[in-house]
């Protein structure tokens, strides 16, 4: 047995960050670009770009910087708080999904009888 979930953070309603958004964060990391990372994730430019923006602008802080790039282009770069959010996501999907399958485990056994339910 298997159980899914998903997790991502919101505030008024408006999604700050969440599994979409840390992909495009880990791309623009490997990738420097946001145009190479949307095509990678399958998305539009405008469409990742977006995405971006509004995180920032929902968040209050920026998650990536412009630097130099090869030959006269220019390339991106993670701030210190996209890295820092980058590995607070991954701790936080780590024990969501340990969360989950712990849950998933108890739900088989008791559905198998073998595990009685506390009374609360």
């Amino acid at each position: 047995m298997e159980l899914h979930g998903k997790v991502w953070l919101e505030k008024n309603g408006d999604v700050l960050f969440g599994r979409g958004r840390y992909l495009l964060l880990r791309g623009i990391q490997e990738y420097g670009s946001l145009a190479e990372t949307a095509r990678h994730l399958g998305m539009s430019y405008r469409a990742a770009w977006g995405r971006l923006r509004s995180s920032e602008d929902r968040l209050g802080v920026k998650l990536v910087e412009r630097t130099p790039g090869p030959g006269r282009g220019q390339s991106l770069r993670l701030t210190p708080v996209s890295r820092e959010l980058i590995r607070l996501f991954d701790d936080l999907e780590a024990e969501f999904d340990a969360l989950l399958q712990r849950y998933a485990q108890t739900i088989a056994r008791r559905l198998e009888g073998t595990d009685t339910p506390h009374a609360d």
